[in-house]
């Protein structure tokens, strides 16, 4: 069977068609668009594809973005559409939110991908789990994998626009990221960086203090490549955190149902 995996983030749409439900298929197609440009996915990016037998997806953008691409998906294809939403507990991982059901979905997806990762390459320990897109969040997994919590930050983007709204002749081109930055640009772009590492650093710090042992660390999200050279530790960078929870999670429920 070909399986149709979706994230709506705030910025873009990313989806990939795999050949299996279950992390690590083959992948047989991908593609993204800008949130605006949505409407045109069923005449275009989406026309010419084998029909897909399932699908599952996760939205963090507002329910009307939701709707139109489930009317797209019933436009040319005969599923129903899966989104999943947190919970408090969603196979080895365990939802540690005030409110559950309040975390993003592609906060809690992203994790179960990571603990999924984890899991299929060693022992289980303590993970951090970072992704960089139009905000960037930092997640702590215990060994066993409950959710202790996480932080939410600006991306580089929201960064430099509420500078340059917010203070005068500061519309300046993207800069470099430099030890000692010499020039209003890369003074930006440094700053921004710096901001995001010190994050990261201080929940690493946390988790390590808080478990006993150093985490194991995945990088993920649209802008996470910018990141990486600047990260005072080692990183795990999967682009594809959030389909392969997608996917394991899609695989647990189907097994779950074969066994009622």
């Amino acid at each position: 069977m070909s399986f149709l995996a979706i994230d709506i983030g705030n910025t873009r749409l990313k989806w990939a068609v795999y050949d299996a439900m279950h992390p690590g298929a083959r992948l047989l197609a991908h593609g993204a668009v800008f949130i605006e440009n949505i409407d045109t996915l069923a005449e275009d990016e989406w026309k010419d594809l084998a029909a897909p037998e399932a699908m599952i997806g996760c939205c963090v953008a507002s329910d009307a973005v939701r709707r139109r691409v489930e009317e797209q998906i019933e436009e040319l294809w005969d599923f129903p559409p899966v989104w999943v939403v947190a919970s408090s507990q969603e196979d080895e991982v365990i939802n540690g939110y005030d409110h559950p059901s309040r975390l993003g979905a592609d906060r809690w997806v992203a994790m179960i991908g990571a603990r999924w990762h984890l899991l299929n390459g060693g022992r289980p320990r303590p993970a951090l789990v970072v992704m960089v897109g139009t905000a960037v969040t930092v997640d702590a997994l215990d060994a066993s994998g409950h959710f202790l919590g996480g932080l939410i930050l600006p991306g580089h983007g929201i960064m430099l626009r509420a500078l340059e709204s917010g203070t005068a002749g500061l519309r300046v081109p993207t800069g470099e990221v430099r030890d000692f930055p010499t020039n209003t640009s890369d003074a930006l772009t440094t700053g921004g960086t710096f901001a995001i590492a010190g994050a990261i650093d201080r929940m690493y710090h946390n988790l390590t203090e808080r478990c006993g042992e150093p985490p194991s660390c995945w990088l993920t999200g649209g802008a996470g490549w910018k990141m990486a050279p600047h990260l005072g530790q080692e990183f795990e960078l999967v682009e594809t955190l959030i389909f392969d929870g997608l996917l394991h999670i899609a695989h647990r429920r189907a097994q779950a149902k074969r066994a009622l």
